[in-house]
């Protein structure tokens, strides 16, 4: 029995109700009956009143689409069972009191749908009141449907809206009942589902076995009409739309290059944004590779199955006035908020702004040699300590920083293969910066730019040893305030830190006591890579562990006293 966060499974429907009417200003309920109305009824006086709705489980439908420009009331049954006539009636008398001018009831085809609502429109009759009823059956599943005929699903939604358009703009009941029929003639609708659904308090509706996939489902956890193997979202979509469109079935919907029309990717339940998003951009190609005009497109859940992962297409064919109808504005807050653009037929990509490495051809100058000397030696190290890297990782990460220390110096090879050193150091930092962001990837790319980047600044104009003390404290202070670390939190910069402390030295001594200025600093680098080793972390991944587990220095830390160590054997030997 699947898990549900409830209170109890008698009065999960009731409950429901009053969460969504509570948490919203403009619905109200009846009392003694599971029906939502408009809080404004006095709104809809002298115009049609529509009322709709079903079982529950299927939420947003249909109490989310009450609002000016949609339904007026919704009455709920128990999950997935019928209302009862009486519950009907109320709403329908509800609308009349308010001073409607006639009522449209709006019932998906299910026989205890038909028979609850129907029963309830007659004894409406039998008081006076003006009212229809509109049987939608959008169900393209079938090859031959059964007497019972086309299920009613999420197609349904479209015609809520349509004739809420239609009665907001004052139309006589009469006239939307007969424009509502025409658009039901061109709505079709069919599913697919992952996993089935359980009703509260019951086992599931049906078994699926891990890997494979249903179609043609309805929405109330019946099994579909085929079993088959998961497959890409293209080829479902494509399954989908070959079946809905197939004229050899009497439930099809009769789709031909040139129409237009609207998608509606409704979410059964449970699938993910992400895997809704991937769904809607596979049927919107997938009806333009037909010559299909895709006027509209709504993605979200419209009308679930609880917990059902699957996913249903509407289609509506469209025209001027359908369009126009759709466009109307609506206060139902489950309509989605669409923009009123084509879809088809507009670009949708952009050329992105340029920006990249700089140009540093021809700009060879007198530290090029010993630049590319300095990377190559550096490159050389990380390589050397891949495994080394990697293993201390694992102690406190996830066991790459090894792999992608290596990954940028093999980029930073590969430029050096290609590519002139420029002369001006700020200009290699900036280049560095972007290849390193480009191919080392994750948090330390990111470290790495930002320090890279800060400390091109201050090497623009000078490439003394000041510029280089002043730029790797930019770059220090760059790794700090962006990646919320400071000294003592078990990262690189226990490393890097006590080393630009002693290179800012650099500012003021002589020429001739730089190489040892930057021998000092090495050392101390690598005295505080080994301090970590007792530090408790602060930040990174290895924040998360048990501090009893993290015994070994911080693979970052000892990196970057790797790093420096060999940028002081390059410029020694």
């Amino acid at each position: 029995m699947e898990r549900k966060l409830l209170n109890s499974v008698d009065c999960c429907v009731d409950e429901a109700l009053e969460g969504l009417v509570s948490s919203s200003g403009c619905l109200s309920l009846l009392r003694g009956h599971r029906v939502v109305v408009r809080a404004d009824l006095e709104g809809i006086r002298g115009r049609v009143g529509l009322v709709s709705g079903g079982g529950s489980g299927h939420e947003p439908a249909h109490a989310g689409y009450i609002g000016g420009g949609m339904l007026s009331a919704a009455v709920a049954g128990g999950v997935f069972a019928s209302p009862p006539p009486a519950s009907v009636l109320a709403a329908i008398l509800s609308l009349h009191d308010a001073g409607v001018s006639g009522v449209l009831v709006v019932v998906k085809n299910y026989t205890g749908d038909r028979l609850n609502f129907g029963l309830a429109v007659e004894q409406a009759r039998n008081r006076g009141v003006a009212v229809d009823m509109v049987i939608v059956a959008d169900d393209c599943a079938f090859d031959r449907p059964s007497k019972a005929g086309r299920r009613g699903l999420c197609g349904t939604v479209f015609v809520h809206k349509l004739a809420g358009a239609l009665a907001a703009e004052g139309r006589t009941l009469g006239e939307i009942v007969r424009l509502v029929k025409d658009a039901l003639k061109g709505i079709g609708t069919l599913g697919v589902s992952l996993s089935p659904c359980s009703v509260p308090g019951c086992l599931h509706s049906f078994d699926l076995p891990p890997g494979e996939m249903e179609l043609g489902l309805g929405i109330h956890g019946e099994p579909g009409i085929k079993r088959s193997k998961v497959a890409t979202a293209d080829k479902v979509v494509n399954n989908i739309i070959d079946h809905m469109t197939n004229p050899a079935s009497q439930s099809h919907l009769a789709l031909k290059s040139g129409d237009s029309v609207v998608l509606c990717v409704n979410n059964l339940g449970a699938l993910s944004g992400l895997e809704m998003a991937v769904v809607t951009r596979a049927a919107v190609s997938c009806l333009e590779d037909r010559g299909v005009m895709v006027a509209r497109v709504m993605s979200g859940s419209f009308m679930t199955s609880l917990e059902m992962a699957g996913v249903s297409l509407s289609l509506m064919k469209s025209n001027q006035e359908i369009l126009r109808l759709f466009d109307a504005p609506t206060q139902a807050p489950a309509w989605p908020n669409q923009i009123s653009v084509r879809v088809s037929g507009r670009s949708y990509t952009l050329e992105p702004p340029a920006f990249g490495t700089e140009d540093v051809s021809q700009s060879e100058g007198p530290l090029s040699g010993v630049m590319a000397n300095t990377l190559e030696m550096v490159c050389s190290s990380l390589l050397l300590r891949q495994d080394e890297l990697n293993s201390l990782d694992r102690a406190s990460g996830d066991g790459d920083c090894g792999n992608t220390h290596a990954e940028a110096a093999r980029a930073i090879q590969e430029w050096l293969q290609s590519h002139v050193v420029p002369g001006c150091p700020g200009l290699l930092m900036s280049t560095l910066a972007v290849l390193v962001q480009e191919r080392m990837g994750g948090s330390s790319g990111a470290l790495y730019s930002l320090f890279l980047t800060a400390a091109a600044v201050p090497l623009r104009d000078s490439s003394q040893p000041a510029a280089w003390a002043t730029a790797m404290h930019a770059g220090t202070e760059a790794i700090r305030r962006y990646g919320g670390a400071d000294p003592g939190d078990r990262t690189m910069l226990d490393a890097l830190c006590p080393a630009v402390e002693e290179l800012k030295r650099l500012v003021t001594a002589p020429p001739g006591a730089h190489l040892a200025i930057l021998q000092a600093a090495v050392e101390k680098s690598e005295l505080g890579a080994e301090s970590t080793r007792d530090l408790i972390a602060r930040a990174g991944r290895a924040s998360y562990i048990a501090a009893e587990r993290v015994t070994l220095p911080d693979p970052g830390a000892v990196a970057i006293a790797a790093i420096l160590r060999a940028v002081f054997q390059a410029l020694t030997e």
